[in-house]
């Protein structure tokens, strides 16, 4: 973030983070890298640090505020060590909100303190095999169990981050078929161990092998009436209430990958040589540079607007949607032609270039497609 929106308590915290991820994280994340899933340890490390449920009340274990600048700065650090591998920000900006408005207070005693601890590692499970983006085509189903206690819980969902780790997971299934209007959808927490839930292997992703994606089956899982999470049938509307705090999350670290591989890449260009001189000196890649200078930086000012504005509780689906599309794509832009810039050595999978170049390729999908962004902001203007 710019450093007119921090003052000196976000900029102490930011220093306190790189020294945790320069300790706990970047000298193992290659290794995680290569094995495909990070240590379970890393999250606990995070826990007592206080990395985990910034907005969850102290009471619980949490930090106690709703200041999203202080996950974004997490997520921020991370991004500039390389470490995409970790699945903290769909803990703390995802499952947390989730959470902290519509758990019980039984749930919340049950469940909050190990989510800010790290001894629960939490994921959400929307997408189906044949769903995608659309919600309303869901076929997870939970019928009312046959003794009255809850839910059956059958289906499949797929690309879960954090699915192999996950010890609580919030299941979309669809609990009232009839009620379309509605969508029919509510949220069950299906929790590690429940008989009937199963977890496929990590899958196998072009780019961020570290993080934690897998997919997951429920056959026949009883879930019980206490871990209904929000109002039966209201799920599909307790799912648009919340992504907004995702989509503008994935705007800042989208923002934060930009920053990080352009920074590499100026450098590059200005000490790498050829034809005897600077390939920076050169007219084009002046341009070049120059252009992505520009864009990023209008990125970033949005941006911290959007999260300045969602500190005061201005919160709009639509401006969300546009800070997602619009910087996960120039996210992919820059990353592509700092690439270019890099010429063959950008093409070696050991450059970080390389990595930023597979790794940046998911951000326009995730959170709902850019095409679904548009199709929000379209539907907006009348249109």
């Amino acid at each position: 973030m710019q450093e007119h929106v921090l003052d000196q308590e976000h900029r102490d915290f930011a220093a306190m983070v790189r020294a945790f991820v320069d300790r706990e994280v970047a000298p193992f994340h290659d290794a995680w890298e290569r094995q495909g899933l990070v240590d379970r340890q890393v999250w606990r490390a995070a826990g007592k640090a206080g990395l985990l449920g910034f907005d969850v009340p102290a009471e619980y274990g949490g930090g106690g505020t709703e200041d999203v600048r202080y996950p974004v700065l997490l997520a921020e650090e991370l991004i500039r060590a390389g470490a995409t591998g970790l699945g903290f920000a769909l803990h703390n900006d995802v499952v947390g909100p989730y959470l902290n408005a519509l758990a019980t207070e039984e749930q919340k005693r049950r469940w909050l303190p190990g989510f800010c601890s790290g001894e629960l590692v939490t994921a959400v499970a929307i997408t189906e095999p044949a769903a995608g983006s659309d919600l309303q085509a869901l076929t997870t189903s939970a019928v009312p169990a046959p003794d009255g206690d809850g839910f059956v819980l059958n289906g499949s969902k797929t690309f879960v981050t954090n699915g192999i780790h996950a010890d609580l997971v919030i299941v979309a299934a669809r609990t009232e078929p009839e009620d379309r209007l509605r969508g029919g959808l509510s949220l069950l927490v299906v929790e590690r161990g429940m008989p009937g839930f199963e977890r496929g292997r990590p899958l196998e992703k072009l780019g961020r092998h570290a993080q934690d994606t897998a997919e997951l089956f429920f056959d026949d899982v009883r879930v019980p009436a206490a871990n209904l999470l929000g109002r039966r049938g209201h799920g599909l509307r307790h799912l648009r209430e919340h992504l907004v705090r995702e989509r503008l999350s994935i705007a800042a670290s989208a923002v934060a990958g930009a920053e990080t591989v352009f920074a590499e890449t100026l450098e590059y260009c200005r000490t790498r040589t050829a034809f005897g001189q600077p390939i920076g000196s050169f007219q084009h890649n002046r341009f070049e540079l120059a252009e992505m200078s520009t864009e990023i930086d209008i990125a970033r000012t949005y941006v911290d607007r959007c999260l300045l504005d969602h500190n005061a509780g201005r919160r709009d689906p639509v401006t969300a949607a546009r800070a997602k599309w619009w910087t996960t794509d120039l996210q992919r832009r820059v990353v592509d032609r700092c690439l270019q810039l890099h010429g063959g050595y950008g093409y070696m999978r050991e450059q970080s270039v390389a990595r930023a170049f597979v790794d940046t390729r998911m951000m326009p999908i995730y959170g709902g497609t850019n095409e679904v962004m548009k199709e929000l902001i379209g539907r907006s203007l009348g249109v």
